[in-house]
């Protein structure tokens, strides 16, 4: 059932990679470390690599991770081909080999012209820049949340596979946990989401902070990628700590249910704390927690499988 996970992978000329290798992961995965030691460029790399299995599918994964870091330069502006190609060659070399496959691309200059040169599922594919195909496609298999959260209209989406799914009775169940004032959920008026309270009046999601709406995203994914991948960078935004405990809960047993990897950045030492404390109590052993740190130029890490991480935990041992 796992055969699609992540179980090792290098990563070479991304951004504050050189030559980054890791390798044990399970089924859910946090990252942690001190700022600025690639923990989201790191699930940028696995998504762009996991997406790409097509050319047009690597250009988008490829452009989209500047856009996404970017998010709000570019709000109430048209991604034009312009702007795509411009984001896309800001990646101009990008190397990955995992347990699954190689994905590759290169910018290069040819008799005065520039070539991309891709690598996904075993072809090797060179293109020139001009008449290169920028048509957008979209992958049912993987999704990334990044730091900004996931617009109204992706939740729609999302929303509308919960439904397929008959898991809104459980995604209500879930809301309500987080929030008891909280009766129902639902996305009115074409695209905005809106919760139920106790006086039967339906409010905007965005009344409540951003903790909730970011909630309902993950268990709304968890249930759309299903025999898939989910990345979520800082997994911890606006939610209180009290819930914590809740959010991983949730993470754990759809996951499993699903058949979905999931991989997570955070630097909080209470919300480390809380996955390892539920990872024991449900006695959940694919699990791991990878810290990462710089040593000299170069990007290290250490993977700890659920044993070791909950010891470590336990014994009050810094894991950030």
């Amino acid at each position: 059932m796992s055969e699609h996970f992540i179980k090792e992978i290098e990563i070479k000329n991304y951004k504050l990679f050189k030559d980054f290798k890791a390798s044990g992961f399970g089924r859910v995965n946090l990252i942690g470390g001190k700022n600025n030691v690639g923990k989201t460029a790191f699930m940028e790399a696995c998504w762009i690599h996991c997406y790409g299995k097509s050319t047009e599918k690597m250009s988008v994964a490829l452009a989209s991770v500047t856009t996404q870091r970017e998010l709000l330069e570019y709000v109430g502006k048209e991604l034009t081909k312009d702007v795509f190609q411009k984001n896309l060659e800001r990646n101009a070399s990008f190397h990955v080999k995992s347990n699954l496959h190689e994905t590759f691309f290169k910018v290069y200059q040819e008799n005065g012209e520039k070539n991309y040169q891709f690598l996904f599922a075993n072809h090797n594919i060179d293109i020139n820049a001009n008449k290169f195909n920028y048509d957008i496609q979209s992958s049912d298999s993987l999704y990334f949340i990044s730091s900004f959260g996931v617009s109204n209209k992706k939740l729609k989406t999302l929303y509308e596979v919960v439904q397929i799914q008959d898991k809104e009775e459980l995604l209500y169940q879930f809301i309500n946990q987080f929030d008891k004032n909280i009766l129902n959920f639902k996305i009115i008026g074409g695209d905005k989401p809106k919760c139920k309270v106790s006086d039967g009046v339906y409010i905007d999601i965005n009344e409540f902070g951003d903790g909730l709406k970011h909630y309902i995203s993950i268990i709304c994914a968890l249930y759309a990628y299903k025999n898939g991948y989910l990345y979520i960078d800082e997994i911890g935004n606006g939610i209180h700590y009290t819930n914590y405990d809740k959010l991983w809960e949730i993470i754990l047993t759809i996951s499993k249910e699903q058949n979905v990897q999931v991989f997570a950045t955070t630097h909080s030492k209470e919300l480390i704390e809380s996955y390892a404390r539920v990872a024991k109590r449900l006695e959940e052993d694919d699990i791991t927690f990878m810290s990462m740190y710089r040593e000299d130029e170069n990007i290290k890490s250490i993977i700890l499988d659920n044993k070791s991480f909950i010891q470590r935990v336990e014994l009050g041992l810094e894991n950030r």
